[in-house]
């Protein structure tokens, strides 16, 4: 036992549909000796869990109420609607949001897609979440248009889904609290954006040691502190010179 302390880790909270995995694991080659928790966390929580410092940073689906956040969107998503595999819909590769006008179109509570005008007809209540609601289109209550990650996240053998080419897309970004952009929240961003281990937001790398030159053999000091040079004080290659002639 050294006694030393273990460092406190990275608390990431993420939304379902995100998947983080490529993200943690970069984390853990380049930052072995410090943990990486995940808490999943629904989409209203997530701004909530960050101001209370419940979480260093969240992957949450925009838009939010920034107010005390940063948040640096990450990608789109594509908006499909999910429905019965033998459904007319499936007829199609994809439909707009007018091809669902005489649908009963679910509206989960925790949607977080900005429609000015939600497709198709109401049903009589919301579903509590998005997957109450994926619960009751296989029952046949009505249709569901989500995020294709939230359709993936919840796929049954029963269901598929069809792009809707003009509903809103959801974009998924890394957030954080204005107050607490500390040297680890900066060390995931760096990661989430693509950045390499040398670059200059990244991890820096150790100095290397300098090489020391060495002088030539001829500008060598000897230890009295004289400079010996090459040939001097002694014949070259062993051999004497050849005396000159005289007149």
């Amino acid at each position: 036992m050294t006694g030393q302390e273990a460092p406190d880790p990275f608390r990431l909270a993420y939304v379902p549909g995100v998947t983080p995995t490529k993200w943690v694991r970069i984390w853990n080659e380049r930052l072995p000796d410090i943990p990486l928790t995940l808490t999943m966390v629904t989409a209203a929580e997530a701004p909530g869990i960050l101001r209370d410092r419940g979480a260093d940073a969240a992957l949450l689906r925009l838009p939010i109420d920034r107010t005390d956040l940063h948040a640096i969107p990450l990608y789109t998503e594509t908006t499909v609607v999910v429905v019965p595999k033998d459904h007319v819909t499936t007829a199609a590769d994809e439909i707009s949001a007018a091809d669902l006008d005489d649908e009963i179109v679910l509206q989960p509570l925790d949607d977080t897609l900005a429609w000015e005008r939600h497709p198709g007809r109401p049903a009589l209540e919301r579903p509590a979440t998005t997957r109450d609601a994926v619960e009751l289109v296989a029952a046949g209550v009505g249709l569901l248009v989500v995020p294709q990650s939230l359709a993936r996240l919840h796929h049954r053998r029963d269901l598929t889904y069809r792009p809707v080419t003009d509903a809103p897309e959801s974009r998924v970004a890394l957030s954080w609290p204005e107050a607490a952009t500390t040297d680890l929240v900066e060390e995931f961003i760096g990661i989430v954006r693509g950045r390499t281990v040398n670059s200059w937001r990244g991890r820096p790398t150790p100095p290397q040691p300098k090489r020391e030159r060495s002088e030539p053999e001829d500008r060598r000091r000897t230890s009295t502190g004289r400079r010996v040079r090459r040939g001097a004080g002694g014949p070259r290659n062993g051999r004497r010179g050849r005396p000159g002639r005289r007149s």
